[in-house]
């Protein structure tokens, strides 16, 4: 029984090593989204994964607009016309290409209503992801950090 206890205690640490360096290796958690003109911070967006393995990311708090505290995406087209930013999902259906990368996605850009297709790859270490939007072959990047 002591040497069980014991074997526990020990096995432990590892256990919870083994759980952070799985977190760093996933793009779920909150990122503070970083504009790729101004490299201010605008707004906060949790990234989910499904139960078939997609992420998805909804905006859930607005720290700078040019719209004021509350803008709604006068832009969009279908049912996220004139609705709040906050709340509203901007990036889906990524799946992940078995190391840190995720694609074949859809992100929306409030500020203007369009819709991209959607790339992500997870920085080393963890704290910074690298997320882009395509139309053919023209591309919009930005890097988030980790909340």
């Amino acid at each position: 029984m002591r040497n069980t206890f014991k074997t526990l205690l020990l096995a432990l640490p590892l256990c919870v090593a083994a759980l952070s360096a799985n977190a760093a290796d996933s793009a779920v958690g909150r990122w503070k989204t970083i504009d790729d003109k101004t490299g201010k911070v605008k707004s906060i967006v949790e990234i989910t994964q499904a139960g078939n393995g997609t992420l998805s990311g909804k905006v859930v708090d607005i720290l700078q607009s040019d719209k004021g505290p509350n803008p709604v995406c006068s832009d969009c087209s279908g049912t996220n016309k004139d609705k709040p930013v906050r709340g509203m999902t901007i990036l889906w259906n990524l799946t992940s290409d078995g190391t840190a990368s995720w694609s074949g996605g859809t992100i929306l850009d409030p500020a203007n209503g369009k819709t991209y297709k959607s790339k992500m790859k997870l920085q080393p270490g963890g704290t910074r992801l690298d997320v882009s939007g395509c139309v053919a072959f023209i591309c919009r990047a930005q890097t988030w950090q980790r909340e």
